[in-house]
């Protein structure tokens, strides 16, 4: 339905509508109308709204009449009390707002929600689509997995597979026979009588499922439960109930809907619609947003108060695609976008181009078009041909929304887009990194005041999907046509503001739109791995773990799963007695990573679990994961990177994320070792050393550090000798790592109390070594203080290069907050400065690379470092050039040094 990493929110609304009423006081209006139940559920959309932007959001609710289960059982719900009349009354209203807010509404005949909800989740985890259900019924806990989790807006509380196991003490793929044997009151699910939770669980988690269950009945006796002896019997005499409790329980995931999955689709608010009802409902509070949303796009943004028509044209003849080629190159600039087969950059195939010279009017390109009545045949390869003059220019001037994509999809069709120029996404990134998310949607809604309406809302495709039926390609006309429009229209209000700040533009022009192609590059280069290596690793991670499983049975005394935060809080601290640290928010002990590390310095169990924790996320995310993701054309990874994601201007990864494997465990670099050279290439990594703290002796101007880096020491020996106050030849390994966090830490803006628990030692010590630092260091003091009080008075801090990082919370009345926000202002000039050093570096490099003709090729970028695939006999020479290049990105008082390596693979070069 979106794109993949959009989750699809499933709203039980009928859930909602009970729980809203009895919650909440019983509000009526001046004439008496009940709105207590209205306001709640519809808060609880308006929330989730705000929380998943961009997200689909499905509302269900329950049929009038009876379901299948009333068949099944007459006594199902049979308990519950009619329906308040009060309750009654709101329901339409629900419906009418529900629609007016442009979300889809469900309500199926014959079944209930839950099973309009199972039926549609399941669907779109099929297609690996994230899946948020929003609700407060506990049977949805079977629906959980790891495209599924559980919302409850109420509580404020999330259930993934591991909450699940934490709430119910079995996972989601018994919550069914667990009802099955407890019941459900509120459902008048009988269950089978006398046993409840703490029977339920050894039952079903020591034991099995309904099934096994029954087939090993004798195995209860042996379990330490009350009345374990009498439960045999009790489970058969009850048997039929039993199941009958069990086919209740179970949550409908094939049901027939009226509706092709594909069409399910937002539609825009009826700004109307809700005036009147919000009128009609006395809502004061929603209805003056309404209205403030309204003035300040007709004060702020006049052309979106009174838009003109929208001309968009379907091209469908040979004469018409002429035209258009014509206008377009003779156009000073025009705004181009690529419809396709997949989100994959290396998959996708392209579908249709689109493309926009002035605003509010674009032209759709449908390609292989073969709906009857079509006038001609636009065949893909034909059109691209025709187009391909055009898109390789470098003199016709291109502007487009993520354009690495659509460069990288022509590129698969063996088109090299040239004249890259401005990216709206990279202009909003630029212009305010942290003022809104930068997706289309959601630039639109903020500089256009436009709700943007895309194909995918109505054809449930996902982003760029789209189709070649006659009614696709018609409305296409309206929904892809506008990509290339609202892109056009962005570009001219963000390029002014750029224009505005010559320190942003610079950053624009020479940072950030370079990197487009050469990311580009970067990306379908990809990078060889052993998928050999990686398997054998996981093998043996996962005899590991097994080794890991058994210890902490033995240390805990008995079984227990490693995984469930509940069974595990009972082990530590009911039965073992260990210490209580720290509590969740609802007051629970809690069993989190830092605990766990805390508590391991001491006990044996945290130790073995912190290693079982980390081998085990090792061998999910990595080596099981990453033979998955080789692609079967090229027989390599390719992840990709985002350059508007980190507020900071560092680049990031996905897909996989290259940025975090670890390189400071054993295990962390045999997945490294599984990248390697191509035969005949070997691997060359170039890192950059100590660069933020480079940086730091610049932006400081500290005597102290200036003259340890011109000397060539090592900072962190010269630190220690400074702070230690002994000479360099008494440095100790101990005074050497702890001036290394110090040095570290105070760049990242570390308190007293942080550092002290990273040294181990008491805060008042910590402090002493601070003062120390300060005392030998008085630059880097000034620089600090200088720098929070810049940010304070300007709301952001800069890189050498200019671009702002803005801080939202350095003026927080909140002291937490605040603190925040002035530790990132010190460290972010630095971070900050170090991205956008490596950026220009690879831009460099690159160039270099195509221009003579290097048989060499930049593979991969994980923060200070750049890694290469390089022909044996030019390793050594190709070793100094990097380093030169690297080292000539930008000159600082602190000279950079890039340290490189090579070797048949990424660990051996590191």
């Amino acid at each position: 339905m979106t794109a993949q990493s959009t989750p699809l929110i499933l709203v039980d609304g009928s859930s909602y509508l009970y729980r809203a009423f009895h919650a909440l006081p019983p509000l009526v209006n001046s004439r008496g109308q009940p709105t207590g139940a209205i306001k709640g559920v519809i808060s609880m959309l308006r929330r989730l709204q705000k929380d998943y932007p961009g997200s689909p959001i499905v509302a269900v609710f329950d049929a009038k009449g009876k379901t299948f289960r009333d068949d099944l059982f007459a006594q199902y719900k049979a308990h519950r009390p009619p329906m308040p009349d009060d309750l009654r009354a709101q329901i339409e209203p629900i419906h009418k707002l529900v629609r007016a807010l442009g979300l889809p509404l469900l309500i199926i005949d014959g079944v209930e929600a839950d099973d309009v909800i199972g039926t549609l989740a399941c669907r779109a985890a099929a297609q690996s689509q994230p899946v948020v259900i929003s609700t407060g019924d506990k049977d949805m806990a079977q629906l959980v997995n790891s495209h599924i989790t559980l919302i409850n807006t109420m509580t404020n509380s999330v259930l993934d597979e591991a909450g699940v196991v934490a709430k119910f003490g079995v996972p989601p793929a018994l919550i069914i026979d667990y009802l099955a044997l407890v019941g459900d009151s509120s459902d008048n699910i009988p269950g089978v009588s006398g046993i409840g939770e703490k029977t339920a669980v050894p039952l079903l988690t020591q034991i099995g499922g309904l099934d096994v269950l029954y087939q090993n009945l004798e195995k209860i006796a042996d379990l330490d439960v009350r009345g374990a002896k009498a439960l045999s019997a009790k489970l058969v005499a009850e048997r039929e109930q039993a199941y009958l409790s069990y086919q209740l329980a179970t949550i409908k995931t094939d049901v027939e809907l009226p509706f092709a999955y594909d069409e399910l689709a937002a539609s825009l608010e009826d700004q109307v619609a809700l005036r009147d009802l919000y009128t009609q409902l006395e809502f004061k509070t929603w209805l003056n947003e309404l209205a403030e949303s309204a003035a300040a796009d007709i004060n702020a943004i006049p052309a979106a108060a009174a838009r003109p028509a929208r001309n968009y044209h379907t091209i469908l003849t040979e004469a018409d695609l002429r035209d258009w080629i014509a206008r377009l190159s003779a156009a000073e600039v025009f705004a181009f976008d690529t419809e396709t087969t997949s989100l994959d950059y290396m998959q996708a195939e392209i579908v249709g181009v689109s493309f926009a010279i002035v605003a509010d009017e674009a032209a759709y390109v449908p390609l292989a078009h073969d709906y009857p009545g079509a006038p001609e045949q636009l065949v893909r390869a034909s059109v691209l041909e025709q187009l391909r003059p055009l898109l390789e220019s470098s003199q016709h001037a291109k502007l487009g929304q993520n354009l690495k994509y659509d460069k990288s999809v022509l590129a698969n069709h063996g088109i090299e887009l040239n004249g890259i120029v401005y990216d709206t996404m990279l202009e909003s990134y630029v212009l305010d990194a942290v003022a809104t998310r930068h997706d289309m949607d959601s630039l639109a809604l903020k500089y256009l005041g436009v709700q943007t309406i895309h194909y995918e809302d109505v054809a449930g495709k996902g982003a760029k999907h789209i189709g070649f039926s006659q009614v696709a390609i018609e409305m296409a006309a309206e929904y892809a046509a506008e990509d290339a429009d609202i892109t056009l229209q962005l570009h001219r209000n963000l390029w002014p503001k750029l224009e505005a700040e010559p320190a942003l533009r610079s950053v624009f022009e020479t940072i950030d739109m370079p990197l487009v192609p050469v990311l580009s590059r970067v990306e379908r280069n990809g990078a060889l791995v052993s998928r050999e290596l990686l398997s054998q690793q996981s093998h043996e991670l996962g005899l590991r773990l097994l080794e890991l499983e058994q210890q902490a049975f033995e240390l805990a005394g008995q079984k227990f799963n490693l995984g469930s935060p509940k069974q595990l809080g009972e082990i530590l601290y009911t039965k073992l007695g260990l210490p209580i640290t720290k509590k969740t928010p609802t007051g629970v002990p809690s069993t989190a990573e830092d605990v766990l590390a805390e508590l391991a310095e001491e006990f044996p169990l945290p130790r073995v679990l912190m290693e079982y924790r980390g081998l085990s996320k090792l061998k999910s995310t990595y080596t099981d994961k990453l033979p998955e993701m080789i692609d079967a054309r090229t027989g390599r990874i390719h992840t990709s990177y985002h350059q508007a994601v980190a507020a900071t201007g560092r680049l990031s990864s996905a897909d996989p994320n290259l940025q975090n494997i670890p390189v400071r465990t054993p295990e962390g670099r045999r997945i490294r070792q599984a990248f390697i050279a191509t035969p005949g290439y070997r691997i060359v990594a170039a890192d950059y050393s100590q660069i933020e703290l480079r940086i730091m002796a610049h932006l400081s101007a500290d005597e102290g550090l200036l003259r340890a880096f011109a000397q060539g020491e090592d900072v962190h020996r010269a630190t220690a000798a400074e702070v230690f106050g002994v000479s360099l030849d008494a440095v100790s390994g101990d005074h050497r790592r702890s001036a290394k966090a110090i040095n570290f830490g105070l760049i990242y803006g570390m308190s007293a109390f942080g550092l002290a628990k990273q040294l181990e030692v008491s805060r008042s010590e910590a402090q002493v070594y601070i003062d120390l630092y300060f005392a030998r260091y008085p630059g880097v003091k000034k620089f600090m203080d200088r720098t929070r009080a810049q940010a304070a008075e300007r709301g952001y801090v800069e890189t050498l290069f200019g671009r702002r990082l803005y801080l939202p919370e350095i003026r927080a009345t909140n002291a937490q907050r605040r603190q925040a926000a002035e530790r990132a202002a010190i460290n972010a000039p630095m971070q900050g400065t170090a991205a956008d050093i490596i950026k220009k570096a690879m831009v460099t490099i690159d160039s270099w690379l195509h221009r003579d003709a290097i048989d060499a090729r930049m593979i991969m970028q994980v923060h200070d470092e750049l890694v290469f695939e390089v022909r044996v006999d030019l390793v050594e020479s190709f070793q100094r050039e990097i380093a030169g290049r690297m080292a000539d990105a930008i000159e600082l008082a602190a000279p950079l040094i890039v340290d490189v390596g090579a070797g048949d693979n990424w660990d051996q070069a590191h």
